[in-house]
């Protein structure tokens, strides 16, 4: 197999190294893609990753800081009407009940 010419690694050594994370916590030793931060397996590759302007994010909406401050606020707001209504029947049955399914 060896016919006798030295091999050069030198280009291998230099190259610019992926900067993706590993589950132990360093950063993985491949090779980026000519061009690109990461490697072949790390999302260098062609047609890789996410879209530009990530429209992913906007599939469905559930994360986004908008929803999650409504959601916020439906929270708080059904806190007090609960609290509003023990108040208002505190004095004919008691107080009610969290969970719908206990109420009498």
């Amino acid at each position: 197999m060896s016919d006798g010419r030295a091999r050069s690694n030198e280009a291998m050594r230099t190259s610019r190294r992926c900067g993706a994370r590993t589950r132990s916590g360093g950063f993985c030793r491949a090779p980026a893609v000519h061009g690109k931060a990461r490697c072949r397996m790390h999302g260098g590759a062609a047609r890789s990753g996410a879209p530009w302007g990530n429209r992913n994010a906007r599939k469905h909406g559930v994360f986004t800081q908008d929803r999650l401050a409504e959601r916020r606020a439906i929270r708080d707001l059904l806190g007090e009407t609960l609290a509003l209504l023990n108040e208002l029947e505190e004095g004919t049955r008691g107080p009610l009940p969290l969970d719908p399914e206990k109420a009498p």
